[in-house]
């Protein structure tokens, strides 16, 4: 089918955006942690049963020491500690600006390549970070009433840990990306076409029990272990976590592989990328606000700058 990948890639941004829309809702309900942990325990459930399905195996196989280091490394960068960031973001400052955020992630993703992997940063990748990072400032600074000052709109803390959201999603995929790369190099090289295509998901479990482990003992050291039991109990918080873990973790992971395989790369990372624009109607619906028109200038702002990084 013509365009296929782009489709798939429209449906990526609407799966990112429902997440976002339900991680906000589970987030103020159940609280940031337990969200976390109760997502990562439901990621590891759901890709154990799809790695069986696929490869006969609810674990990573084959998968060597140097793999399991990266992911976890990975795992820890951007699950423990951007995800942490991220829902905590969401209960400050809300999803609409929580993924706004998250267009920092492409920007931080090619300086940490160009750190740790001797990938080359053209100039116009530098002219896009500036463009990106002038459309968030457009959404979150506001002129000071009664004078010239421009100040923020936002609570620091909740900017803070949008900005931290944004980092480490962008280092957690470069880690990512090199934690595949050693468990493709140890694939047999008659290895069948189901275990080819379950290597990121495998990756994906890897960061994902890593992740467990690291909201586990953080929440142990926190003695907060009766506000996890809690949420458990709290059917509607309940809900919405299970929603947040199949449309993020899950079905949004999936078609956005598959979105890669049908479409061109630059093509299908900006379309995926749209889910800031596309939060903006409903959360407004949701939390009965009005549309700004400065903030939506800096979201279409932002993305033009996400679009000048994959695309030129």
């Amino acid at each position: 089918m013509e365009y296929l990948g782009e489709i798939i890639s429209l449906t990526v941004a609407v799966s990112w955006t429902a997440t976002a829309l339900f991680a906000d809702i589970a987030s103020h309900r159940i609280g940031a942690m337990p969200l976390n942990i109760i997502r990562m325990g439901l990621s590891i459930i759901l890709l154990a049963i799809f790695l069986f399905v696929l490869t006969g195996a609810p674990y990573p196989l084959y998968a060597n020491n140097q793999t399991w280091f990266w992911l976890g490394l990975s795992g820890v960068v951007g699950y423990i500690f951007g995800d942490y960031c991220l829902f905590n973001c969401y209960v400050i400052i809300g999803s609409k600006f929580g993924q706004l955020f998250m267009t920092l992630a492409p920007p931080v993703a090619g300086i940490a390549g160009w750190i740790m992997l001797g990938q080359q940063m053209k100039g116009v990748s530098w002219l896009a970070m500036a463009v990106t990072l002038c459309g968030i400032a457009i959404s979150i600074l506001a002129k000071d009433k009664g004078s010239k000052k421009v100040k923020l709109k936002l609570p620091v803390r909740g900017v803070l840990l949008g900005i931290g959201a944004g980092i480490g999603q962008g280092i957690g995929l470069v880690l990512s990306k090199i934690g595949l790369d050693h468990y493709a190099s140890v694939l047999p090289a008659d290895a069948s076409s189901e275990l080819l295509f379950a290597v990121p998901f495998a990756g994906t479990m890897i960061r994902a029990i890593f992740g467990f482990i690291g909201f586990f003992a953080i929440i142990s050291l926190m003695h907060s272990n009766s506000k996890v039991v809690a949420a458990l109990r709290d059917r509607k918080g309940m809900t919405f976590a299970s929603l947040t873990t199949i449309f993020g973790p899950f079905i949004g992971v999936s078609l956005s592989l598959m979105a890669v395989q049908y479409a061109k790369a630059g093509i299908a990372s900006t379309l995926m990328a749209l889910t800031p624009v596309l939060i903006i109607v409903p959360y407004a619906i949701i939390n009965k606000q009005k549309i700004s028109l400065k903030e939506v200038t800096g979201t279409l702002v932002t993305l033009t700058g996400v679009a000048m990084f994959f695309l030129l």
